[in-house]
């Protein structure tokens, strides 16, 4: 800090989780115990497999995010690629970086 008198506000607190999807797809990311005051901003990324895989933010508080994943197979019909209904994805490793807002 300079002794001019300029202030540096402190950098956000950045948490990251890894967790792996139940049967039901869905992967729960604790954060440590007052790390957040509110929700955090959090990202996600699952890693690579066979298939299509999406990923979304169902549950979100200052304890945890829930992480479901769903996966889909390509089929092809009348020559033209389509991706098939989404399944649960069981398995999945989620990854996740958290931001206080």
């Amino acid at each position: 800090m300079a002794t001019s008198g300029d202030y540096s506000p402190p950098a956000p607190r950045v948490e990251r989780a890894t967790a792996v999807t139940d049967g039901n797809g869905v992967a729960v990311l604790t954060w440590p115990a007052g790390a957040f005051a509110a929700p955090p901003v959090v990202t996600i990324a699952v890693e690579a497999g066979a298939g299509f895989r999406s990923a979304r933010i169902s549950a979100n508080s200052a304890a945890q995010t829930s992480v479901t994943v769903l996966q889909a197979a390509g089929v092809t019909l009348l020559g033209i690629g389509v991706l098939a209904a989404g399944t649960p994805a069981s398995g999945v490793t989620v990854h996740a970086h958290a931001v206080a807002p």
